[in-house]
């Protein structure tokens, strides 16, 4: 379509306008007499032509976010968007009754003015945009009126999109009831991505999410069908064609900074499992198995005629689907209906849907979970996510008190504006050495801080110092009063902040970050049994303040502490390790203010020497059973039945075989032990040492250290080990002090033998 009285671009050049429009600068090819003046205008040369050059000019803040917007709606399939940034609509009747438009895009149905906010601040702002609300609002009907002349059937969207600010639920409420949608840089991101996992046609989950519930134009709504109960559930179940289903279903995914949400929870689709099931579609391949989905209808259900006969388990009829975009949420099956997308097969296939109506958002959660842990396992994060959702409201207390924990978590790693925005790993985020946060940690400092408090299934044990009798008035303050901790670290120790994992990085790590939540927990602890602060009723921010004093001692200390020392606080392992970084921050706090005195910190002084002992004789417990273990098998399947005689060396087969038959003299028969469990890691030791031939054909490398497996390192010195760990058993034995490096040892040990957990 043609418009002339409106400067859009649209047709096959919208594909390299966004590939330009996505790049953090602007080019302007000139002549080569004219680049001095341009670099002194802070030009910089990209590339000398032949008559000419071509320069680049780094875009404001501003501008790259109205040019990434644009190249998304583009991406995403809408075919006119605005040509240059002043492009201006008539509201009025008086030709001069104009409004700028930042960004504007149509495609057959729906047309998008969107207003740009973007703030270029180190932190995240706070506005009401009240401002933007009332002059949209006094616009919207004249601009309507004219749009309509040009575009007489389209729903007509306007949306304020924000860049690096953070919206209260006030602003929120004033944008819906102003009917004014919402995106942020987090939502353009995901769009983003996600048209360049489906193409175009990711274009219908965008606008399911800003045409929540409107009613698609033309889209026919009558399918033929079969009602029927499963699992006491009513269900439909009918053939559609790909192309009709894909325009209301909405795949339930995983977003950042949206947790909380039933629709953030399911896999994002991959690119590379699209492409199989597109290419498998198009050479004529078909899926048998039904697509299941849960559809919306609103207050009212679906109608449905009947047709003809039928019988108590099922009814044959005409269903009336819902022509809302955002109104199928697909449960399973989403690579199967997206593969479709964009086919020559799209329009004229039928695939099998099972329809669920009217299920609730627990209930979504609870079919997907069904359907997949039978299918393929579902990983730890989104489990923890479900979990969110799924026990928010459940009866058992424990289960509820766990959804907080995990929510609170989830907020602090990944919520708007969050300190620890970023590093955290979401989802199916790859770890580095700045994204090596886990929500587990985060959680951990939760549950270990003492704000929530502990629960059996029908009471509560202990009070939490943030809880305020139920969830949703609890995590609000809570959230807000940690992300405040972490922003102080962030801000105080900004070499770690930048280090991460890295080299002389030991803060902003797993252990270090569930340490700072305890400290925190055990600070507002202190603080509320002096009577100087009550969470339940103060502030975030009030309660933060009087905190402050207490993080800075902790800050100091970790600023101040040596390459070796921090080394020490990164290398402190699994929950063991967790507790120990946790009472050298309390130990810091305690100097600085005696009267600061946590359950534990003074059992922890007193028992620093010999903190390892237990851990040490948990790991040596584990490689001793993996010794017997591995070993007997290793000979078994080396000597068949004579492997005791064999594999042994004669003096360990006669000490074993005494000893077994003096433990079973005048015991039953069913008392009696095997001389293989007569012996101890001294036997072991010489069983693996026997001989040179004996290592090769018998055990491997991966019974010497990783230190050890080269060339020229006799049989013997590959198993020195062992020596080592002989000691320590027997010291263990007695009353004896493991120390840290002895630890370290086991813990190394531990892992290369494969036992880690």
């Amino acid at each position: 379509m043609t418009i002339p009285s409106l400067d859009l671009v649209q047709g096959s050049g919208l594909s390299r306008l966004a590939t330009l429009r996505l790049r953090n600068y602007k080019t302007e090819t000139i002549p080569a007499a004219l680049q001095q003046s341009y670099e002194q205008e802070d030009w910089v040369l990209d590339k000398k032509l032949k008559r000419s050059v071509r320069m680049k000019y780094p875009k404001s803040h501003d501008v790259m976010f109205e040019d990434k917007i644009w190249a998304v709606l583009a991406r995403l399939g809408f075919s006119q968007l605005n040509a240059g940034r002043n492009l201006r609509l008539r509201y009025g009747d008086v030709t001069n009754e104009q409004k700028q438009v930042d960004v504007f895009a149509a495609d057959d149905n729906v047309v998008l003015v969107i207003e740009c906010k973007s703030s270029n601040a180190a932190k995240p702002v706070s506005s009401g945009f009240s401002k933007e609300v009332l002059e949209i609002r006094g616009y919207r009907d004249g601009l309507m009126k004219h749009l309509r002349l040009v575009y007489p059937k389209h729903k007509i969207k306007f949306i304020l999109a924000t860049n690096n600010y953070v919206l209260s639920d006030d602003t929120h409420d004033r944008l819906r009831s102003a009917d004014i949608g919402h995106l942020d840089e987090d939502n353009i991101d995901y769009y983003l991505e996600l048209a360049a996992h489906l193409g175009p046609v990711a274009r219908y989950q965008f606008l399911g999410s800003v045409l929540d519930g409107v009613k698609i134009h033309g889209l026919e709504s009558t399918i033929p069908a079969i009602r029927g109960k499963m699992g006491g559930l009513t269900y439909y179940q009918f053939a559609i064609e790909p192309a009709r289903l894909l325009q209301i279903a909405y795949v339930l995914h995983k977003t950042r900074g949206s947790a909380g949400s039933i629709e953030t929870y399911q896999r994002l689709i991959k690119r590379a499992r699209l492409k199989k099931v597109n290419e498998f579609v198009e050479s004529g391949g078909f899926f048998p198995n039904s697509i299941v989905i849960s559809i919306d209808a609103g207050a009212r259900k679906m109608a449905f005629d009947l047709a003809g006969k039928h019988d108590a388990s099922s009814t044959i009829g005409t269903l009336h689907l819902p022509q809302n975009y955002k109104s199928a949420y697909v449960i399973d099956g989403q690579h199967r209906l997206y593969g479709y997308a964009g086919t020559s097969r799209d329009s004229s296939e039928l695939i099998p849907v099972v329809a669920f109506e009217g299920l609730s958002p627990t209930a979504q959660v609870e079919l997907f979970m069904e359907i997949n842990e039978n299918q393929q396992a579902v990983p730890k994060n989104l489990r923890d996510s479900l979990n969110s959702e799924l026990l928010w409201e459940s009866n058992n207390l424990q289960d509820r008190a766990k959804a907080l924990k995990l929510r609170v978590a989830q907020a602090l790693g990944d919520g708007k504006g969050a300190a620890l925005k970023g590093r955290v790993i979401i989802g199916d985020d790859k770890p580095n050495n700045l994204r090596c946060v886990t929500i587990d940690a985060i959680s951990q400092g939760v549950d270990r801080g003492g704000f929530i408090g502990t629960f059996s299934k029908t009471s509560m044990r202990t009070a939490g110092s943030f809880y305020r009798g139920a969830n949703a008035p609890t995590q609000k303050p809570l959230v807000a009063y940690l992300d405040k901790v972490l922003w102080y670290f962030r801000d105080a120790l900004p070499e770690q902040w930048d280090a991460g994992r890295g080299e002389g990085g030991f803060v902003f790590i797993n252990n270090g970050v569930t340490a700072l939540l305890r400290l925190a927990g055990a600070v507002v602890e202190h603080l509320r049994e002096k009577g100087l602060v009550n969470p339940l009723v103060d502030d975030a921010e009030t309660v933060y303040l009087r905190t402050e004093e207490y993080l800075g001692v902790v800050a100091s200390f970790l600023q101040s502490r040596t390459p070796d020392e921090g080394k020490e606080l990164k290398r402190a392992y699994g929950s063991a390790g967790s507790s120990k970084y946790l009472h050298k921050l309390q130990a810091a706090v305690h100097d600085r203010y005696p009267e600061f005195n946590p359950d534990g910190l003074a059992e922890y002084v007193a028992n620093q020497a010999k903190q390892f002992n237990d851990e040490s004789y948990s790991l040596i417990r584990d490689i001793e059973s993996h010794l017997k273990v591995d070993i007997r098998d290793r000979l078994e399947r080396a000597y068949s039945a004579n492997w005791f005689k064999l594999g042994l060396p004669k003096v360990v087969y006669q000490k074993a075989t005494a000893l077994a038959a003096d433990k079973n003299y005048g015991v039953t028969e069913e008392d009696e032990v095997e001389p293989w469990d007569c012996l101890n890691l001294s036997d072991y030791h010489q069983i693996m040492t026997q001989s040179q031939a004996f290592w090769d054909q018998i055990l491997d490398d991966s019974y010497a250290a990783p230190s050890d497996r080269k060339k020229g390192i006799s049989y013997k010195q590959k198993c020195r080990w062992m020596n080592e760990l002989i000691r320590i058993r027997n010291s263990n034995a007695h009353s004896y002090s493991v120390t840290e490096d002895e630890f370290n040892f086991l813990s190394s040990l531990h892992g290369w033998l494969g036992l880690a957990v």
